[in-house]
């Protein structure tokens, strides 16, 4: 809902349809230690993955910063599917390859030969049924994922195959529904910036403590038991264009930026709607604007998860 001129409140429309994910891209991994490769090198458990779920996964720096995140799917013995944004899957794609080394293990973009779709209300119902968040749903080869609904909407993702309904979903509807997720995408602007629970990435499913070792592991590890997490990642409007990787300013400390955006998407009414990540203190009182202290406000939103105690304490 948004509000008109008057105060009242408007409804959302245009969450209901099918449309193709250009923003998004897939790296294919096969070949006989594909899973393994991928256990040793993300934040989730992939060795255990089957084919009857999806995962959040994230691609994380020696110093525990996050270079990407995906969802990934099994779509057999020996071969994996990462969906990412595809503003980072070049590099990323590049990274990984450097690790492979006697690995018996295939990295390739596989963007052109397996669109992603993102369904949503009634066509997400069609296309996942009854299933719970981050299930699988296949059919006739196509690989189906149900999501995390956003504003009460049904969601779900399909790797290639044709959708079950027709593109009547405007990507820019879909974003938004996305960000309402509350589960962030590392983009180009962004990588490198977030440790996964300054952007509530252990929150959302996408970090396993009890999994063995990948790269910046300890680091993850000692943020998460130590409670050194001092930022983490709100949801917020503003009546203005947002982009991620803006910087965000608080009141009481002019001279240093207070957060970042995360993600950023078109709210349907007017303005933005973003995912910031911010230092817990300056959630306490006083203002957060974008890009510069005398820019646009920051209005806080619900995320439809709850943030740690510690979190909520500060807020």
């Amino acid at each position: 809902m948004g509000d008109d001129d008057n105060g009242r409140m408007q409804p959302i429309t245009g969450l209901e349809g099918t449309c193709t994910l250009t923003h998004w891209g897939v790296i294919r991994a096969s070949g006989a230690d594909a899973a393994a490769f991928l256990h040793g090198q993300l934040t989730s458990d992939i060795q255990g993955l089957d084919t009857a779920r999806a995962r959040l996964a994230g691609y994380c720096s020696a110093k525990g910063r996050l270079q990407a995140s995906f969802v990934v799917v099994r779509t057999g013995p020996e071969e994996l599917l990462l969906a990412c944004s595809r503003s980072v899957l070049a590099a990323t794609l590049k990274r990984l390859s450097m690790f492979v080394l006697r690995s018996k293990c295939k990295l390739v973009d596989a963007t052109a030969e397996v669109p992603l779709y993102g369904m949503a209300g009634r066509a997400a119902v069609t296309a996942a049924g009854a299933a719970l968040p981050w299930q699988r749903i296949d059919d006739a080869g196509a690989v189906r994922v149900r999501l995390p609904d956003a504003e009460g909407v049904v969601r779900a993702l399909q790797f290639g195959g044709t959708p079950p309904e027709p593109g009547t979903l405007a990507l820019d509807r879909w974003q938004w529904l996305e960000l309402r997720s509350g589960v962030p995408t590392i983009e180009a602007a962004t990588v490198d910036a977030f440790v996964p629970q300054m952007v509530n990435f252990e929150l959302t499913g996408g970090v396993d403590f009890k999994k063995g070792c990948y790269p910046g592991q300890e680091i993850v590890a000692r943020s998460q038991y130590r409670g050194t997490i001092k930022r983490r990642m709100f949801l917020f409007d503003v009546e203005a264009p947002a982009a991620a990787g803006q910087e965000v300013f608080h009141d009481g400390d002019p001279a240093q930026p207070a957060g970042m955006v995360v993600n950023a998407a078109a709210h349907p009414v007017s303005g933005s709607s973003v995912l910031v990540e911010v230092k817990l203190a300056a959630l306490a009182e006083g203002g957060l604007h974008l890009g510069a202290i005398g820019g646009p406000v920051l209005a806080r939103g619900a995320l439809p998860y709850g943030i740690p105690v510690d979190a909520a304490e500060a807020a």
